[in-house]
C-alpha cells in the first residue's frame, strides 16, 4: 500500500485569495491551463503528438506546419507562465498584507499587556509600601 504524503493546511489568506481568484472565468481556465502545461500529462501528449507527425509522415522535413503550430503555442504558453507568476506574486503580496496586518494587531496587543504589566507593577509596590508602613506602624 502507497503511502500518502500528509496534507498541509494552507495559509487562510492564500485559501481566501483563491476562493476570490475562483470567482472569475477568466482566471479559472487560465489557472486549468498552466496547470495542464506544468504537468507531465502535457509532455507525455507532446511526445506523441510529435511522433505522431513526424513518424506518421503528415508532413515532409522541415516540418513548416509542425514548426508554426509549436511556435503559437510556445507563444501562449509563455503568456500563461507569465499569468502564472503574476497570480503567484499576487498571492504573495496577498498574504504579505495580511501578515503586516497581524504584527500590526500583535503589536497593538503587546503595548496593551507592557500596560497592564506596569499598572499590575506599581499596585504590587504599593501594596508592599502599605503592608510595609502598616507592618512598622503596629511595631
Amino acid at each position: 500500500m502507497a503511502k500518502t504524503a500528509p496534507k498541509i493546511a494552507e495559509h487562510p489568506a492564500l485559501v481566501e485569495y483563491a476562493e476570490t481568484r475562483a470567482k472569475s472565468l477568466q482566471n479559472r481556465i487560465a489557472d486549468t491551463i498552466t496547470t495542464f502545461a506544468g504537468s507531465m500529462i502535457f509532455v507525455y501528449v507532446h511526445i506523441a503528438w510529435f511522433g505522431v507527425w513526424i513518424i506518421g509522415g503528415i508532413e515532409k522535413y522541415p516540418f513548416p506546419l509542425l514548426t508554426m503550430i509549436v511556435s503559437l503555442e510556445a507563444i501562449f504558453l509563455s503568456t500563461f507562465v507569465m499569468i502564472s507568476q503574476n497570480r503567484q506574486d499576487q498571492a504573495r503580496v496577498h498574504l504579505a498584507d495580511q501578515e503586516w496586518h497581524l504584527v500590526q494587531n500583535e503589536e497593538k496587543q503587546n503595548e496593551q499587556l507592557l500596560a497592564l504589566s506596569s499598572q499590575i507593577l506599581e499596585l504590587t509596590q504599593a501594596i508592599h509600601d502599605l503592608t510595609k508602613a502598616h507592618t512598622a506602624s503596629t511595631s
